[in-house]
């Protein structure tokens, strides 16, 4: 008799899906996301870091907020011009460790390499933040409504949105940034976003036409829910897996877009400064006075390699599909107790199968 109940015959994906189910089991699905993503490491580490950041950014050089001033703790300001120190290199400890009085060293005028650094970076996060809402905000309305009502209302809005895919995002932020470089950075940050949520939309659009053929749809459709409370209420909470993680994504490709356009010279100009600014206006002292270029370039690496990392530990949260596989550990237990449950099972239907052909005889 051939032993098919024994676990080293059964599949290996049986085991893994074993093992993941008792370790989701009495679980509610937030409670999942939030385990998936914190057992992400680059995910808990991109986050870690992106904090460190921000908090670095807000904290050294001060922030103005609703017209409220906030000092911060570092010692020169971007407009502050000391003597220069050192012929302008870092200020090091042991020749490596940036520490000092200019610890990413001064330009050739004397401002603060350090301070301009950090003020662009928060530019940079806040236009990140700012393109991230008014594209997210944008692609869940059009792909909502697309997606719910179906017909000549989705036709209609999804060739307005194949029309925006066509033109080329570089060419239109810079014509537009070159409009709008002068105003304030989070005005360029809403005409950014107002190019950048088309692939959001289609996305939501694919997932309300899934969605509202759902037997809770239904239900609230039979209770005479009006469509607006159907869409926000009940559709959108179980797409916003999907929006969440695109939205990280567009925030990773709108540092990069700023850069580009500050760097091209159609972005932010003073009295504002980017991290795309001054990786352009430092560009020329690459060869001689490499620091000017290396730090802001280091930063917009960080912020996008963060952004990227958190928006990877967000779809593996979200997504069912995607599983972890287990280690050779936790294989090798689960294998050793399905054996434990088996192994009796499988003596009781040989001990039947022997007292019966005993009885026969």
């Amino acid at each position: 008799m051939t032993n098919d109940l024994h676990p080293v015959d059964r599949p290996a994906d049986h085991l893994e899906n074993a093992i993941e189910l008792k370790e989701v089991m009495g679980l509610s699905q937030g409670q999942i996301v939030r385990r998936r993503f914190l057992h992400h490491r680059g995910a808990i580490v991109g986050l870690i870091v992106l904090a460190l950041v921000i908090l670095l950014a807000y904290s050294s050089v001060g922030f103005s907020f609703l017209g409220l001033d906030v000092p911060g703790w570092w010692r020169w300001t971007i407009t502050d011009l000391p003597d220069i120190v050192n012929s302008g290199d870092p200020s090091t400890v042991g020749g490596v460790i940036p520490w000092g009085i200019h610890p990413f060293g001064q330009d050739d005028v004397g401002h603060d390499v350090f301070a301009m650094v950090m003020k662009g970076t928060q530019t940079s996060i806040m236009v990140m933040i700012v393109v991230g809402v008014v594209a997210m905000v944008i692609g869940i309305v059009v792909g909502a409504i697309s997606g719910y009502y179906r017909g000549w209302t989705d036709q209609a809005l999804m060739r307005i949105t194949d029309l925006f895919l066509t033109f080329p995002v570089i060419v239109v932020g810079a014509v537009l940034g070159k409009r709008f470089n002068e105003a304030p950075p989070w005005i360029l940050a809403v005409v950014l976003g107002a190019i950048l949520w088309m692939t959001l939309a289609r996305l939501v659009r694919g997932e309300f036409l899934a969605l509202r053929e759902r037997e809770f749809v239904d239900a609230a459709r039979v209770s005479g829910a009006r469509p607006a409370r159907i869409i926000f209420k009940h559709i959108l909470p179980n797409a916003m897996g999907v929006i969440i993680v695109q939205t990280t994504l567009l925030m990773s490709s709108a540092v990069l877009l700023e850069t580009a356009l500050s760097f091209l010279g159609f972005g932010i100009n003073p009295p504002n400064v980017s991290l795309g600014w001054l990786v352009s206006n430092y560009q020329s002292a690459f060869s001689a006075r490499p620091w000017l270029f290396w730090w802001p370039g280091l930063i917009i690496i960080i912020l996008a390699l963060c952004i990227n990392f958190i928006g990877d530990g967000l779809r593996d949260a979200f997504d069912p599909r995607q599983k972890k596989v287990p280690s050779a550990k936790a294989m090798a237990k689960a294998d050793s107790n399905a054996a434990a449950q088996t192994t009796p099972m499988f003596q009781r239907i040989v001990g039947f199968g022997r007292s019966k052909r005993g009885s026969s005889k």
